[in-house]
């Protein structure tokens, strides 16, 4: 069996192995989730290889810092350990509207961690909407900031310290819209100014 739980909610769930990798809807919350891959006995750490070590590593870090965190969770959806991670963030930004920029208070990205990871940046990219200076349809702008040595958990807290508007940069813009807003309403800025450290982290 595969026990998960709902990223939006946290609602758990028990499901065969068969079901890995389908989606559905969680009748709490109504947000999509992904049956993750059917756990796997772990080799002996000393015989992985060094990626695998570091992402297994990863994981680990990642449940302790977000397990029970209300404004962050996530869920593994690929790989063993894991390469593809959704976050979801319950965090107030911006997402495009008609007539400018409005408010959305929930946000889903994905996190994909590829062959040269942790040499090259992971490749993230928003799921839902977001109107931001740095992030665009296909990419949310970290490689200028990433360095090997940095962790997926202080990643994923950057990303939604972008989300709320506690960080951006306006001078080399993915959205030159949203860069040219942020530079007019400074003042309302951050959209959510809470500190997305969990407690310890």
């Amino acid at each position: 069996m595969i026990e998960f739980s709902c990223g939006g909610c946290g609602r758990p769930f028990s499901v065969a192995d068969k079901y890995a990798g389908r989606s559905a809807r969680c009748k709490s919350c109504g947000m999509t989730v992904v049956v993750p891959a059917a756990p796997v006995a772990a080799p002996a750490a000393a015989a992985l290889p060094m990626r695998a070590r570091r992402l297994l590593a990863e994981h680990r870090q990642m449940s302790q810092a977000f397990g029970d965190f209300p404004l962050i969770r996530f869920q593994a959806v690929d790989g063993q350990p894991p390469e593809v991670y959704q976050v979801n963030y319950a965090i107030k930004g911006l997402a495009p509207g008609e007539d400018g920029p409005v408010v959305r208070q929930g946000h889903t990205v994905e996190i994909r961690l590829g062959a040269e990871y942790p040499r090259l940046a992971p490749q993230c990219r928003m799921l839902t909407p977001a109107f931001h200076p740095n992030i665009d349809d296909t990419t949310i702008c970290v490689g200028d900031h990433w360095v090997a040595g940095e962790r997926l958990v202080d990643l994923v807290i950057r990303i939604g310290q972008m989300i709320a508007y506690q960080a951006y940069n306006i001078k080399s813009p993915l959205n030159g819209q949203a860069a040219m807003w942020a530079d007019l309403n400074g003042g309302q800025l951050p959209m959510d100014p809470r500190d997305l450290h969990p407690p310890g982290w």
